[in-house]
Order: structure tokens, then C-alpha cells, then sequence
């Protein structure tokens, strides 16, 4: 049982460029949620709740950490009673593949586990993790003891219903996790058509119904359902707003070939938190801007982010395009059939029928294309951008698309030449990324918080938008072994599974984790971090110590 005294404490962990708040529990950790919604702090630019936790992202420029503090210890933590929220009824078909070996931890039959899941309501603390994605608390006292799997599955079906942690939740669409299964629902929990796209909103009760055994009707419904939401990736995830009328003389580009994987990208979509979506763009935004500048944009606009070589497409109209970011061949092919090599980091004007082709890159990964205008592609909650976690935004490109393209901003002015980033490593480089100890330095060995630095780290073919997997020789191990009450985790985080083995967090990481990160990777070296290949080597240097700050609040 808490005193008085550590109820009112509060620790402010180092997290990159946001800071880590820590409560002594969940309600008090609403309360300040909602003192900071009905009266937010100037240049915080967003939260993300968690178990014990607020993740504060801050305009470091505006308010530092100290300041950060002072406004904190003014604020009350007090849990005031709220009126029940809105029922929410998610009706469960209950044969999930942990039911058996939940009732047998708890030492009841998979009946009681049932009734009990089904018996009292659940009540929506935060969201996160993926879009939709609600953490739901209070429910039956047992099945709040149910650990995560030893062993987190590397794909769960959507609409699986599961618990761990003292939480349950419903899995909005097919990731990876480690909450126990107990059933499935055909409930959507997230839909952009919807308003707001996700279908529980914090504060709401919900309560699970038991539908009884899976029919053939509902397991053909169940996947139908997922074939729906491909479909619905494909007509563009729910639009903001129809894209401008467009006719046969509209420039446009005829995609012929994408390689490994091309998407669009802009600066992405941040203040989704709330609905449980990460920012995402670009991985690059460096290069993004640079791009966007030599055709005329504004810095924003989005770009083809072309992962590898192979990108290829035919110009349809007089166009104006740049190709900035990996080092690598670029072909220009003309209608007669003649081929030779342009440049990169300068603006290119193209001809109707003018074929360009990205080679295999020398050096970095990510190529981006802009083009003169912009595309004429609907927005997704305010962005352009391709989550692919979230499977939010413009469907990823294909062979056959046609892009075509918007009017040129007034007074836009193509520019001049820019030097390329002369840094972009090639594989088997050896790469030094500065860290910001925190915010769990301390879950960590002194022997871990020295491996992590004294040795390299080799990035895996398992890498990705959502993160790089690195691989070390000595893994990681942890001072403090309980589990890790779920929490915010940033941008350029390093966190570390229990296998020792460190994941970086890039554009599109979950906004909540169950692992402890260990450190963040300096803002400056983000862009970097997005244009690693596969096989280099990183070595990180610490550039700011782990300096937790503890505050005591007013009563």
C-alpha cells in the first residue's frame, strides 16, 4: 500500500525529446491525464497515457524539463468519482488458443474464465498500441493476475479478444503481441469511415458478451471481415477529402515497377494519440524536405519513398522532379529508346513519355521522389502518409497505378542544386549513433548499460518502418526482471525485449510498449537511422546520462 507522501510523487524520466511522467498507480495517473486535458501546459505537444505513465512530448526549444516540473508540482493528483460513461457491448465467441491454458493458471475451468471475463464491466483507461487498440480496466479481480505469454506470437488475428497485465483488450487488426487469447469478436474496433474512428473512447464502460460457438456463417464473416479491410486499404483508408477533378491532360505518373517497397509520405499525421496512432512520414524527412525544395513544394508535401532500387515509371506530361536521399544510379530513358544516367539532389525536368529508373543504391536505402505540385492523393487524418502498422493512410504503391498530379503553388520556384548527405552508410559500414540514457536505464545491469556501448550491434534482415532489429553478441540483461507495466514509448527509442537483443523504434513504432527502453537515439541521428541497410554495424555513444527528477504535487 502506497503512503500519502509517494501518492503525491512524481518521476520525470529522460525520454529523447519527450520526458516519461511516473505515478504510483493507474487512477492517479488518469487524474493528472485529465488535469492536463482541462488545462493543458503550453509546449506540451502531446500525451500518450499509460499503465503508471504520461509520455510528454515537449517543444524543447519552449519548455525544458526543469520548467516542465515546476508546472507539474502545481497540479493536484486527487481521484475524484466520475459518472459511468457510455455502455459499449462487444459480443465474444470464447475459443481462443490461450482459453485452456488460462483456466488452468488461475486454477478454473475455461467456463469460469468465461464468466468471469463476461460477469462486471471493463472501463476504458487509455488507448494505444495500434489504432483502436483500448487498454480496459477493472473487470473480474482474478483474471487482472494474468502475466503476457513467456513468448509474445508474432501475428494475432483481428478482433482477438485477450488479457495480461491487469488489462484486456480487443486487437483492432492482425500484429504482434503477447496478451493471453481468450476469444474473438466481429465488433470492428477501428473504422476512419467512422467518426471518431475508434470505438472506445477512454471513459467509456464495455462490456464482453458471450455469442456462444463459432459458426462456419461466423468464421466465413470473420474472414470476410479481414478482406474487407484490405479492400478498404485499397480505396484509401477512409479519405479526409475527395482529391481535385482531374481529366486525360492532367500530368500524372504511370508507376511500371516499385521495387522491394514504395509508399507515399509526407511529415505525417502527429495528435493522433488519442486514437492511437503514431505520427509516422517520412523516415528521411531530411532528404523529404530537400526533395520537395529543388521542385518548387512547400518542405511538407508528400513524396514516393522508394525502399532499395527498381522504382521505375513513364512520365505522363511535362513534369518537374527530384530524387533525393540513398546514393545510386538513376536512368533516364527517352520515347526513341536512348538511355543515359541523371543526376541526384537536382531538379530534372521530364517529357511526356520519359521513363526514369532508380538503380540499386550504393550507399543509404530510402530514395524519395517529389514532383512539381504534389500528388493529387486524398489525405488520411491529415496526412498523405502510409502507416504501416497501423495500415493507416494511401494504399502502398503497385505496378499499374497511375499518380496524377496537383497544380504548382503560387510562386513556387524551382531550386538550386544541393549537396547530397555524404554520410549515408553502405552495408557492413560501421555506424556511431548518439544516445539519451532513459527512460529505464535503470531496469538494466551496470554490465548491460556498458555492453551497450562497448559493442557492435549488426542490424537484421527483420527491419522495417516500424523498427531496426539489431543483434548483438552479448544480449542486454535486466537488474529488474518484473514485467513492465505497459507504457509511451517515442520516437528513436531502444527498447529492449527479454531476449537482450534491442529494437530501434523508427516511423511507424507502436505509441505503447511492455518493454523496458533503455535509451533514446538523439533526434539528430534519426534521419541516419532511416537509411541504415541491412548488415551495418552500429556502435552507440551516450550523450546525456540518466537523470531521473522526482517532484512531490500539491495535495
Amino acid at each position: 500500500m502506497t503512503t500519502p507522501q509517494a501518492e503525491r510523487t512524481l518521476r520525470l524520466l529522460p525520454a529523447g525529446e519527450a520526458v516519461l511522467v511516473e505515478l504510483a498507480d493507474l487512477p492517479r495517473t488518469l487524474a493528472l491525464l485529465a488535469s492536463l486535458q482541462a488545462d493543458p501546459i503550453p509546449d506540451v505537444k502531446e500525451i500518450v497515457p499509460g499503465a503508471r505513465t504520461l509520455l510528454l512530448t515537449l517543444d524543447t526549444q519552449q519548455l525544458s524539463r526543469d520548467a516542465l516540473a515546476q508546472a507539474l508540482a502545481a497540479r493536484s493528483l486527487d481521484v475524484r468519482e466520475t459518472a459511468a460513461g457510455t455502455l459499449v457491448e462487444i459480443p465474444v465467441h470464447y475459443d481462443g488458443e490461450d482459453l485452456a491454458d488460462v483456466a488452468a493458471l488461475l486454477q478454473i475451468s475455461p467456463e469460469e474464465v468465461v464468466r468471469r471475463h463476461t460477469g462486471s464491466d471493463w472501463f476504458v483507461a487509455f488507448t494505444g498500441f495500434a489504432p483502436g487498440f483500448a487498454y480496459l480496466t477493472g473487470g473480474d479481480e482474478l483474471l487482472r493476475t494474468l502475466p503476457r505469454r513467456s513468448s509474445p506470437r508474432t501475428r494475432i488475428p483481428p478482433g482477438a479478444v485477450a488479457a495480461a497485465g491487469g488489462f484486456s483488450g480487443v486487437y483492432p487488426k492482425a500484429s504482434p503481441g503477447g496478451w493471453q487469447l481468450l476469444g474473438q469478436t466481429l465488433t470492428p474496433m477501428w473504422d476512419v469511415q467512422r467518426q471518431p474512428p475508434a470505438l472506445l473512447q477512454p471513459g467509456q464502460r464495455v462490456r464482453f458478451v458471450d455469442a456462444g460457438p463459432r459458426t462456419a456463417a461466423a468464421a466465413d464473416s470473420m474472414d470476410a471481415g479481414t478482406s474487407d479491410a484490405a479492400g478498404d486499404a485499397e480505396e484509401g483508408r477512409g479519405a479526409d477529402a475527395s482529391p481535385p477533378s482531374l481529366d486525360a491532360s492532367t500530368p500524372a505518373l504511370d508507376i511500371r515497377q516499385t521495387g522491394l517497397q514504395s509508399l507515399l509520405q509526407d511529415l505525417g499525421r502527429p495528435g493522433q494519440a488519442g486514437q492511437g496512432v503514431s505520427a509516422s512520414g517520412a523516415m528521411d524527412r531530411r532528404s523529404l524536405k530537400a526533395a520537395n525544395r529543388l521542385v518548387g513544394n512547400d518542405e511538407g508535401e508528400a513524396c514516393i519513398e522508394a525502399v532499395l532500387g527498381g522504382f521505375e515509371w513513364i512520365s505522363q506530361g511535362d513534369l518537374v522532379v527530384a530524387v533525393t536521399g540513398a546514393d545510386g544510379p538513376l536512368q533516364l530513358t527517352s520515347p526513341d529508346g536512348r538511355s543515359h544516367d541523371v543526376q541526384r539532389h537536382a531538379p530534372l525536368a521530364l517529357s511526356p513519355g520519359d521513363r526514369l529508373r532508380l538503380g540499386a543504391p550504393t550507399a543509404g536505402v530510402r530514395s524519395y521522389i517529389a514532383v512539381r505540385g504534389g500528388f493529387a492523393v486524398p489525405t488520411v487524418l491529415g496526412s498523405r502518409s502510409y502507416d504501416s502498422l497501423a495500415d493507416v493512410g494511401p494504399a502502398p504503391l503497385k505496378a499499374g497505378d497511375r499518380l496524377c498530379l496537383r497544380p504548382s503553388r503560387p510562386g513556387a520556384v524551382v531550386g538550386h542544386p544541393e549537396s547530397a548527405w555524404t554520410q549515408w552508410p553502405a552495408a557492413d559500414d560501421e555506424v556511431v549513433l548518439d544516445l539519451h540514457l532513459g527512460p529505464r536505464a535503470d531496469w538494466f545491469t551496470s554490465q548491460a548499460l556498458s555492453t551497450l556501448v562497448s559493442q557492435p550491434w549488426t542490424v537484421t534482415p527483420q527491419s522495417n518502418r516500424v523498427g531496426l532489429r539489431l543483434q548483438g553478441d552479448t544480449a542486454l540483461s535486466r537488474a529488474v526482471t518484473a514485467e513492465l507495466p505497459s507504457e509511451g514509448t517515442p520516437l528513436g527509442a531502444l527498447q529492449v525485449p527479454a531476449n537482450g537483443q534491442p529494437v530501434l523504434f523508427l516511423a511507424d513504432h507502436p505509441l505503447t510498449g511492455g518493454y523496458p527502453v533503455i535509451a533514446c537515439v538523439a533526434p539528430w541521428h534519426l534521419d541516419l537511422a532511416g537509411q541504415l541497410p541491412v548488415g551495418t554495424r552500429l556502435r552507440f555513444q551516450v550523450v546525456s546520462g540518466f537523470d531521473p527528477l522526482v517532484i512531490e504535487t500539491r495535495r
